[in-house]
């Protein structure tokens, strides 16, 4: 007798640091069980709603929002496209009839999870943090299975629905020791020449951006080469500055498609403290600086990053204090070979680059229950 197909909803998105572990799990499942059918549920105008099709999976947009920290008029639209969401995901869900449901942080994720426990549809937590946000706190009273980055997280979730498994990844970030020739010519740079990465993550980083924009002369005083993510709400003006002073040593972009190529010819990178981001750098195996976001629901990026920095596999460099730090910092560590390669060891041993392979197959576990 032939089994049926699985059938998955993936909930979710935002920015990339939810949107790629996303696709790496449906790209997973698929990989495993070539027949399963994926429905995406993101949110309307979000980034997911671009890079899912791209991936070739279909998505639907939920007009769910974020709520704003400061107490406003706002709370009532917050409210009734909340509500219209969680509708709109009940729907979608009766028509597609799933065999589980994933949540992988986002705007989406709670009226999409929120659906399916009232349709008794079971339901996967992908928590990426070390330190939850209360939408995935409340979704995991009702969760089938909570897949997480960090030890210790029953301090937040049931222990007996927990299970260790990391963030996953970008398949083509696994293993890029062989293609640091092409990454060069890539990027239309030196391989003889240090080179430190910065990425000012899918959207932008403020501080990041601005901190290497007012700096940009000592890189190139120094002889030293920077590949530069800016996002694309940074990109322009980074652009402008980079035009004016006219040096080989910077390559700029709003986004790097190949990510592969800027881990390989890194030798320092400088990022935010996502916990995708922190899960890719983790696999690379690379010395690197955090400079947290500030403006994250519970502060978890300075959480994220300090489960590094405690055990010397990364340098944090505060956001208030990085305008005025980041880049001594890295031109001092490009100049202490021992530290580097001390960075280097320990981010490496903290790699867990498997986990879109377990997160399907407990996803199939949850299926066949």
């Amino acid at each position: 007798m032939k089994m049926k197909n699985l059938r998955i909803i993936i909930s979710g998105g935002g920015t990339g640091g939810h949107i790629f572990p996303a696709i790496s799990i449906a790209n997973a499942l698929k990989a495993k069980w070539a027949d399963t059918e994926i429905l995406f549920i993101g949110a309307e105008g979000r980034m997911e709603m671009e890079k899912v099709p791209a991936a070739g999976y279909k998505i639907i947009g939920l007009p769910v929002i974020g709520l704003k920290r400061k107490i406003s008029l706002s709370i009532f639209t917050f409210i009734f496209k909340t509500l219209k969401s969680y509708r709109k995901a009940k729907k979608i869900i009766k028509e597609f009839k799933p065999d589980v449901v994933v949540g992988v942080g986002g705007y989406a994720s709670g009226p999409a999870l929120k659906a399916a426990a009232s349709l008794k549809i079971p339901y996967l937590v992908q928590e990426q943090n070390s330190y939850p946000g209360v939408t995935n706190k409340l979704l995991a009273k009702k969760a089938s299975k909570i897949c997480v980055a960090y030890d210790n997280m029953d301090k937040f979730f049931p222990a007996n629905k927990i299970i260790k498994t990391g963030n996953p990844i970008r398949a083509d970030i696994q293993n890029i020791t062989n293609k640091s020739s092409e990454a060069f010519k890539f990027f239309d740079l030196n391989p003889n020449k240090a080179t430190v990465l910065v990425i000012g993550g899918s959207l932008g980083a403020r501080t990041i951006n601005n901190s290497i924009a007012n700096t940009l002369n000592e890189y190139v005083k120094s002889d030293v080469q920077l590949v530069w993510q800016t996002g694309k709400h940074y990109f322009d003006k980074a652009d402008e500055i980079v035009g004016e002073i006219n040096s080989d040593l910077i390559f700029v972009s709003d986004f790097i498609y190949r990510m592969d190529y800027a881990f390989s010819v890194a030798d320092i990178i400088i990022s935010r403290a996502g916990a995708g981001s922190i899960s890719e750098l983790c696999v690379v195996g690379k010395p690197t600086i955090l400079v947290p976001s500030p403006n994250v629901a519970e502060d978890h990026q300075t959480k994220n990053a300090l489960a590094l920095s405690t055990v010397n596999a990364a340098i944090l460099v505060k956001d208030s204090d990085a305008e005025k730090e980041l880049t001594k910092q890295t031109l001092e560590l490009l100049n202490n070979k021992e530290q580097r390669e001390n960075l280097a060891q320990n981010i490496k041993k903290l790699e867990l680059a498997d986990a879109a392979n377990i997160i399907a197959d407990e996803i199939k576990k949850l299926a066949n229950a």
